[in-house]
């Protein structure tokens, strides 16, 4: 493995620790195995008055309104045992691959075990895909089934359905129209548990449970498609098992740790709600919880997050950078309801910030730090459900000041690094020794190596004077063999001797830890010859009063400008409190003079973080916020950087004068 030469006690303990979760098996088996364990524990959380789940009916007890109802293990083992009798009996085989396209809900992973259990392979399709994106995603693996949320998903699928060839569709909700019942090859999901538990055989169960080695495909998980057109990730048992084996060891219940040193048990309850399409919240937020024992609740949505988190009081949660800055700016809004309240909440976050980067405080500080709890801290924890031992970071770069400011209200965020190809996690921060600002030291059965040889003397010396930098690449047996049927995807992703080239700068401290710089293919290279990392200048504005998102731009330009979305609710409480007459609409609001000026000052704030040549000298405001839903962002909230600026020509023209320089060129 790759240790460092000073490497800390709690790492080597990692390394050596080991339970009953940490194996070689594969994923259905492991959650058998869980299930057997922790038989009356709870296993899953579901809200009511959201779906019209066809389970419901007689089959798991219906959620009141509004509430949570739960799932023990053994209850929910018995419906991933019928649902995957039922795919056996509706004609699925070993080895065939069924897609799953759905929202995060708890019949997402009731589907996903079930398919791995019969012996299938499960593939992803995200539910803003259009048709025609639903048609690449189930026809580049030859899906033989599907399974959908709801009768619009369904249409969907139908719409292309004479351009693949499925067997069968199962769809979660009931079914309304008649059209849809009287198909033969269109079920609803207790239709397929009615049938399965018709026809489940325990003997059956265990040798489809069987027919599977670790090193078989469990999943083809298709790529956001930030750049092309998405590619299908193979993962196998044995990737996903590692990644597991990982996680587990560096959160499970080592007796080494501390005991105010929280850890990821059957007591830990997490609340899921990033797309379960995506490989982070299938992994750290599923497939850890349940080999662990722990409980998961679905969120109704990723816009009921706030009413979710007070129902739930969960002891953690995965997310992405995106959501902790949307979390922020709601903790901001609830304070400039009086200009006292908005004074006493930025003094409580900066000496809660003070707090957590001082190793050794003061009593001054600690006195301060009791008064901003009281005042502050302990309701917006109170907000979170009041539970919370950490939060799970990953899917994007987290502001260092974001992170701080998380830790000194007592809710640390714990930054952790990793892709598709990885199953997904890379490393991430300890419980025991968390740093605001990296990504944590890798996990301790994966290996990684620096290629400075890509990366130039700018970027260099931006690493500390004690740390290394280049691109990563990484080995281990969470790594993907490579890409669907793409041959040369695969090869371009590999060094010669089989490391997976990232393709992200990143720095390794001497003790290990790891600090991200950029894409490299992101990089902007400025006509002057100098190099621009965006990710740095976009995350500087993670906690910005008057901004909500931000794209740096200016490869092969003069100089760096910048894209701005204006937080349009702030900007109107601002207008209000100040007194300022804006107009109504997003549009008039990003063509005011005087927002314009606002806006100004928070990007010169910025600017003083950063070299002359990184400066942002022009931006312009754009009255869309970015989302999935206007693929403007990935469904990990990644920025789709090429339809962004397809999106906003007019705004890079107006920076730069291209289309000047078009018009001469046409002449």
């Amino acid at each position: 493995m790759s240790g460092t030469s000073n490497e800390p006690p709690w790492l080597q303990a990692e390394r050596d620790y080991t339970d009953e979760v940490v194996g070689e098996n594969t994923i259905p088996q492991l959650f058998a195995e869980s299930a057997t364990r922790h038989a009356n524990r709870d296993a899953q959380w579901y809200k009511g008055g959201i779906y019209q789940r066809s389970l419901a009916d007689g089959i798991v007890p219906a959620a009141p309104k509004d509430q949570y109802a739960s799932l023990t293990y053994d209850e929910m083992l018995n419906v991933v045992q019928r649902l995957a009798a039922g795919l056996r009996d509706i004609g699925m085989e070993t080895g065939d691959r069924v897609g799953i396209f759905a929202g995060t809900r708890m019949e997402w992973a009731q589907s996903d075990l079930a398919v791995l259990s019969a012996g299938g392979v499960v593939t992803t399709v995200y539910t803003e895909s259009s048709p025609r994106q639903v048609r690449y995603l189930l026809d580049d693996p030859d899906a033989d089934g599907v399974v959908v949320e709801n009768e619009a998903l369904l249409e969907r699928v139908l719409e292309v359905e004479d351009d693949l060839d499925l067997e069968f569709i199962v769809v979660m909700d009931e079914l309304d129209d008649e059209a849809h019942v009287e198909r033969a090859d269109v079920f609803t999901l207790a239709d397929l548990y009615r049938r399965g538990d018709e026809a489940f055989d325990p003997d059956h169960w265990d040798e489809w449970l069987h027919s599977r080695e670790p090193e078989d495909t469990a999943s083809l998980i298709y790529t956001s498609g930030t750049t092309g057109q998405p590619k299908g990730v193979q993962l196998s048992h044995a990737n996903f098992r590692a990644n597991i084996n990982g996680v587990r060891k560096r959160f499970g219940p080592r007796n080494d740790k501390p005991a105010d040193v929280p850890v990821l048990d059957e007591s830990a309850r997490s609340l899921s709600f990033l797309p379960l399409a995506h490989v982070f919240e299938r992994t750290a937020g599923n497939f850890v919880m349940f080999a662990s024992g722990g409980t998961v609740a679905y969120a109704e949505s990723t816009d009921t997050i706030a009413e979710d988190i007070q129902l739930v009081e969960p002891t953690t949660a995965t997310s992405v950078p995106r959501v902790y800055e949307r979390i922020f700016d709601q903790m901001r809004a609830q304070a400039t309801e009086s200009d006292t309240k908005e004074r006493i909440f930025e003094w409580a976050i900066e000496i809660g910030r003070e707090h957590a980067r001082t190793d050794d405080p003061d009593l001054g500080l600690r006195v301060k730090y009791a008064i901003a709890n009281k005042l502050v801290f302990s309701q917006v924890k109170e907000q979170m459900g009041g539970n919370i031992d950490f939060f799970i970071s990953g899917g994007g770069s987290l502001s260092k000041r974001l992170a701080e400011l998380f830790e000194g209200m007592g809710l640390p965020i714990l930054e952790g690094y990793g892709l598709t190809e990885t199953a997904p996690v890379v490393s991430t921060n300890p419980p025991e020794d968390p740093r605001p600002g990296t990504l944590g030291p890798a996990l301790t059965n994966v290996d990684l190596k620096l290629d400075s040889s890509v990366i130039t003397t700018e970027q260099a010396q931006k690493a500390r004077p004690d740390s290394k930098i280049g691109e990563l690449l990484v080995k281990g047996p969470n790594v993907t063999e490579g890409y669907w049927e793409k041959p040369e995807a695969t090869m371009d992703a590999f060094t010669k001797d089989g490391w997976f080239r990232t393709g992200d700068i990143i720095e390794r401290t001497s003790d290990g830890y790891l600090v991200y710089h950029d894409r490299l293919k992101q990089l902007l290279v400025l006509d002057t010859g100098k190099n621009v990392a965006p990710g740095p200048i976009e995350d500087a504005f993670a906690t910005s009063d008057r901004i909500q998102q931000v794209m740096v731009m200016g490869d092969n330009e003069k100089f760096v400008s910048a894209l701005v979305v204006p937080d349009f609710e702030a900007i109107r409480r601002w207008a209000d409190r100040e007194g300022v007459d804006i107009p109504d609409t997003n549009e008039g609001i990003c063509n005011d003079p005087q927002v314009r000026e606002y806006v100004e000052a928070e990007v010169d704030r910025v600017n003083e973080q950063f070299e002359k040549y990184e400066r942002i000298k022009e931006f312009r405001m754009v009255p869309v916020e970015w989302t999935p839903e206007n693929d403007l962002l990935t469904p990990s909230m990644k920025v789709k950087r090429r339809n962004v600026l397809d999106r906003f020509t007019g705004k890079y023209d107006d920076i730069y004068g291209e289309q000047e320089a078009r018009a001469a060129a046409d002449d």
